[in-house]
């Protein structure tokens, strides 16, 4: 007898009227609203602009979407294109189904339009929102709660989570919370880098390849915890391979970039110091306030000497 457990939610939507609010879709734009504010910040401490990384998101997010929902679909294509399934819930992304490598590939190419077209340069934009996006994959996990989803084995241990689905081939009961795992891992990751990007000023991509490499790392097993269908290969599930892989792809960036381009860049965001913006999104600097003051108190003391010399010619003058 299990003496605690992690419920699960007896349903992941409720309904306002005739619209649907659906958990799923909740974490997943809380998470989005995360990963922009937290960019925002970090990007303005780089010297960018405010708001620049919210524009570029309108490109990315969309597209990170996109391409979470392709890998999900092609990686687990027979749940929709099998004997009996139907082909439209493909389109069903309320209902759970984002793969985190097609959501980051083709988010990156939304993101390298959206620079492009501001003349910024992506790895340094990459680095300023890679915290964020650590932060967004916590909260979205979340997601996976509503939905009793993407459980692990069995176990009877005090934070188990207690499935009570039996829909699509669920069996109920206690199984680990790998949900759970990948958020608490993802906030550790998100701190890592923020300590790191400060500690070591790391640039020109290196804080979102660490970002990718300590994911990959608490990916890799957690994924091997699950026990939901997955293809494998050599024994071991596709994402694990997939894991290795993109881990491999990132350490490999950071030490070549390490000696090719070392420390950071100067300047982020054409033209944010010429137009007078600082680090608090545009306003004026307290320095360049002092210098105004300053300025002020020498025109005053020169158009109080100009009045004597006035005086003092016109005083002159009389005595003549």
């Amino acid at each position: 007898m299990e003496l605690a457990f992690i419920p699960s939610p007896s349903r992941g939507v409720l309904y306002v009227g005739p619209i649907p609010l659906r958990g799923y879709a909740f974490c997943i734009i809380i998470g989005v609203f995360v990963a922009v504010w937290l960019g925002n910040k970090r990007w303005i401490a780089r010297g960018g602009r405010a708001g620049t990384v919210a524009d570029i998101a309108v490109w990315a997010v969309p597209f990170g979407l996109v391409g979470g929902r392709l890998y999900h679909v092609i990686t687990d294509y027979e749940l929709y294109f099998s004997e009996g399934r139907d082909w439209v819930d493909a389109f069903k992304i309320w209902e759970g189904g984002l793969g985190i490598w097609g959501a980051i590939a083709l988010g990156a190419l939304g993101a390298w339009i959206g620079c492009r077209r501001r003349g910024i340069p992506l790895p340094a934009y990459a680095d300023a929102v890679a915290p964020g996006i650590a932060f967004a994959q916590a909260i979205g996990r979340w997601g996976n709660w509503f939905n009793q989803e993407l459980y692990g084995k069995p176990t009877d241990l005090p934070w188990a989570l207690e499935i009570t689905s039996s829909s699509d081939g669920r069996v109920p009961g206690t199984y680990h919370p790998t949900f759970l795992y990948e958020s608490l891992w993802c906030i550790g990751v998100a701190f890592l880098v923020i300590w790191a990007d400060r500690r070591f000023r790391l640039g020109h991509g290196r804080a979102f390849a660490l970002y990718v490499a300590a994911y990959c790392t608490g990916r890799a097993w957690i994924e091997y915890m699950r026990v939901d269908d997955a293809h494998h290969i050599l024994g071991l599930r596709l994402n694990v391979w997939t894991a290795i892989f993109v881990f491999l792809l990132a350490v490999t960036y950071l030490v070549v970039s390490s000696k090719k381009r070392p420390g950071r860049e100067d300047v982020v965001e054409p033209g944010a110091s010429a137009s007078g913006d600082d680090a608090n999104g545009g306003g004026t600097s307290e320095e360049t306030v002092k210098d105004d003051e300053a300025a002020g108190r020498d025109d005053q003391v020169a158009d109080e000497a100009q009045a004597d010399a006035d005086r003092n010619e016109a005083g002159s003058g009389k005595k003549t």
